[in-house]
């Protein structure tokens, strides 16, 4: 089934037959081991990623044409286990969002570069104000920067809706009367710098909605049940995200359970929803949060979480169904089951329990 050219000097002929015989599925595989010289179009194949892991040879000396040999078997017979390569679209997507994210974190960085600048000037604004770049703190910081002294006039620039007083203000901004200049024009820099980042977070805000708008049909698409072809099950959707625990195993023994690096922006947002979701009161994830918690900690239970999310994404996607919350009727269940148990205890112990109404 495997051809090898006769001469190994060049990489001339080699498994040129598999080319061109029309098996595509080797043709990404094979362009680690073919030379430089022989230029893989894009018509020799579809690209396949497999784990490193499902490849395993054996030990000793690495050779070119024997590994490619064998990924080609196990590639043809099914034994290599692959992975998800995103399309041209997809990767445009990750590149938009993740380009959004990283500049949302420089946000929050300068802002914290500037509250720091603010309390080593010894402007103490950040104590008076939920949001220093709010409207009311970027007045005054403006007004700050721009050489105003007085602090009563900086402190009437605040919206009369801002819980700290005229006097607070005052005397938060009483050190900007003996401000160095060399502090004001920093702090100068750092508006013009926050300025900059939410104009650029703006412009892939519209960015973003235009590509929801051109893919508006998918989308709706995906609200009458899309599946998720591409894993065949959640547990192998929750292993490409890493959001599952890991198996290092060797002679029968899990040496750790580490979880796998997987895709971590997409592990990351359902960290973050797995947050959000326990503070839902009556939520099932609630339920499973104070459940596992005292046992598993904080972070654990959170990872748990997430796991139980990644699922239910997958179900959703490949089933086409409605998510339900199943939060009350687990907390009646628990109810009558713990009602249940105290009736029986009470039984044991020689009483005698008569039931008024519902035990409910």
């Amino acid at each position: 089934m495997v051809h090898r050219a006769a001469s190994r000097g060049s990489g001339d002929g080699i498994y040129r037959p598999i080319l061109e015989t029309g098996l595509g599925c080797a043709g990404a595989v094979l362009a680690a081991g073919l030379s430089k010289r022989e230029a893989v179009g894009p018509k020799s194949g579809t690209l396949h990623l497999a784990q490193a892991l499902s490849n395993r040879g054996r030990r000793g000396r690495k050779k070119d044409f024997v590994d490619c040999e064998r990924l080609i078997k196990r590639l043809v017979s099914g034994e290599l286990t692959l992975t998800f390569v995103p399309t041209a679209v997809q990767r445009l997507w990750r590149t938009v969002t993740r380009t959004r994210y990283q500049l949302t974190c420089h946000r929050t960085r300068l802002q914290n570069q500037l509250e720091a600048l603010l309390e080593e000037a010894h402007l103490k604004l950040s104590s008076l104000v939920s949001d220093l770049l709010g409207v009311s703190a970027r007045r005054m910081l403006e007004a700050v920067a721009d050489g105003a002294t007085d602090p009563a006039a900086i402190a009437e620039l605040a919206n009369q809706r801002l819980r700290a007083t005229a006097a607070q203000l005052r005397d938060a901004l009483g050190t900007c009367r003996e401000l160095n200049p060399v502090y004001r024009r920093l702090i100068k820099l750092a508006l013009q710098d926050l300025q900059l980042v939410e104009q650029q977070i703006d412009q892939l805000d519209q960015e973003i909605a235009r590509l929801l708008h051109k893919h508006q049909a998918a989308v709706e698409r995906l609200e009458v049940g899309a599946k998720a072809e591409t894993f065949e099950s959640a547990k192998k959707l929750a292993s490409w995200v890493g959001a599952c625990p890991g198996e290092e195993e060797s002679a029968g023994v899990n040496r750790s359970a580490r979880s796998p690096k997987g895709n971590r922006h997409m592990r990351c947002l359902l960290n973050q929803c797995a947050n959000a979701a326990v503070k839902r009161k009556g939520s099932i994830f609630e339920i499973l949060y104070r459940r596992l918690v005292l046992r598993l900690g904080h972070k654990k239970t959170i990872g748990a979480i997430a796991h139980r999310l990644c699922q239910l994404i997958w179900m959703i996607l490949h089933q086409g169904v409605r998510y339900e919350e199943r939060g009350p009727a687990v907390s009646e269940k628990s109810k009558r089951a713990g009602t249940a148990r105290m009736i029986r205890t009470l039984q044991m112990l020689g009483y005698r329990v008569e039931l008024s109404g519902n035990p409910a």
